[in-house]
């Protein structure tokens, strides 16, 4: 499920009048009014540079602030990227497709994650790194590597382009991989060398995603606004940093430290867990009789989960869901309003083949029901490749797909 995008859950990575301070070679790298702050930040910064393969181009603006500052900066971001009309829209969307209670609350459920979860954050509007003011010190150089890396970042790539909401949520959630799952990367390479005092080059740890995900899943436990959110938004939270960090893992075998942005930049989930994935296509639907409110792709991500937890494939490492959700090409949702006000949703997703088709389909209508309405599904052709239509909910209006070929 999308979420806010410009502020990071630093806090479970940790469980793991201004003055110029200089870094090693005397040029000025931080502009911050905390002296301290400053000199710990542009100590780190010619280092962290190196590790994250790009070019310090500038200082970086760093200040510390309140939690009660941060709550309000949350507040007026949940404004901006997720309205109470945009909030209410995808609630009715995930909670027709299974995936949320109907009612829950989820500006109120993302506000208190991030006051919980947050403890420092890079933001791109005013190019300022921020810390709050009650981290203890002895947390404060891991908190900034991992901020700093986003601070670097900016100075090369527009953050806030590459995961604007047009794109589309899985896009934009492959894209936000690629942010913190390179700024978790250099952390981990960097905290792991402090402890054991010898060079470490992460990129060499095979399946990096699968040794660091029980720890950040066991972590999650111990904050209550993570363990208590709906699965769909705990995964979406996880997934930069963890299956993000593996995706830039595998980018840096080669030994180059490529960046993870440019031609290296996912443009799908699905390419994130899988490198070798191709472009997804994209899906446009075209509905008649009815009035389109909201529409998005659920990409291979948020599919696979909801095989597991609504349709209820579940198994072992090579799971069904996962085999099921392997087979996922592209795809797109629309929730459909009718003329006495009732809600239904529309899901057209495109397969690699008609055999991944028929598994999807064969699966939906053996499940027992999940679904927050009346289930059709059907095998259906868009643009010449085997598709699936799902409704979900009654209503009378016509739908039509359509295919963009080049994903981009």
């Amino acid at each position: 499920m999308n979420t806010m995008r410009t502020v990071g859950c630093a806090a479970l990575l940790l469980a793991l009048g201004s003055a110029a301070c200089a870094g090693q070679d005397g040029v000025d790298l931080v502009v911050s009014s905390d002296a301290e702050l400053g000199a710990l930040a542009a100590d780190l910064l010619p280092d962290l540079a190196a590790r994250a393969g790009m070019e310090l181009r500038s200082p970086v603006r760093l200040e510390r602030r309140s939690r009660a500052a941060l709550v309000r900066y949350l507040e007026t971001k949940l404004d901006e990227e997720l309205p109470v009309d945009e909030a209410r829209n995808r609630v009715d969307a995930y909670a027709l497709l299974g995936l949320v209670p109907a009612d829950v609350d989820l500006r109120g459920v993302l506000l208190e994650l991030y006051t919980e979860q947050v403890s420092g954050f890079y933001e791109p509007d005013s190019t300022t790194l921020f810390v709050l003011d009650d981290q203890p010190e002895e947390a404060l150089r891991a908190l900034l590597v991992h901020e700093l890396v986003h601070a670097i970042q900016d100075q090369s790539v527009d953050l806030d382009a590459l995961t604007d909401p047009s794109l589309g949520s899985d896009r934009a959630t492959a894209a936000q991989a690629a942010i913190e799952g390179h700024a978790t990367l250099v952390m981990f390479e960097y905290l792991t060398e402090q402890m054991t005092g010898a060079p470490v080059d992460l990129g060499s740890v095979p399946d990096f995603a699968a040794q660091v995900r029980p720890a950040l899943e066991a972590m999650s436990a111990q904050f209550p606004a993570l363990a208590g959110a709906p699965r769909i938004i705990r995964e979406s939270l996880l997934f930069p940093y963890v299956d993000g960090a593996g995706y830039v893992q595998r980018l840096w075998t080669d030994g180059r430290r490529s960046d993870p942005f440019g031609p290296g930049l996912p443009l799908s989930t699905e390419q994130v867990l899988d490198s070798g994935a191709a472009a997804p296509v994209v899906v446009r639907l075209t509905v008649d009789g009815a009035t389109p409110v909201h529409d998005d792709v659920l990409g291979r991500l948020e599919l696979g989960i909801l095989l597991e937890d609504v349709v209820g494939l579940s198994g072992g490492t090579e799971s069904a869901a996962r085999a099921v959700a392997d087979g996922w090409d592209g795809d797109r949702y629309a929730l459909v309003e009718l003329a006495d006000g009732r809600r239904t949703l529309v899901s057209v997703i495109v397969w690699d083949s008609p055999g991944a088709r028929d598994r999807f389909v064969d699966a939906v209508e053996s499940s027992s029901g999940g679904f927050g309405g009346s289930v059709a599904v059907t095998r259906i052709d868009v643009g010449g490749k085997a598709a699936s239509m799902l409704r979900i909910g009654v209503g009378e209006y016509t739908v039509t797909a359509s295919l963009e070929h080049d994903g981009a």
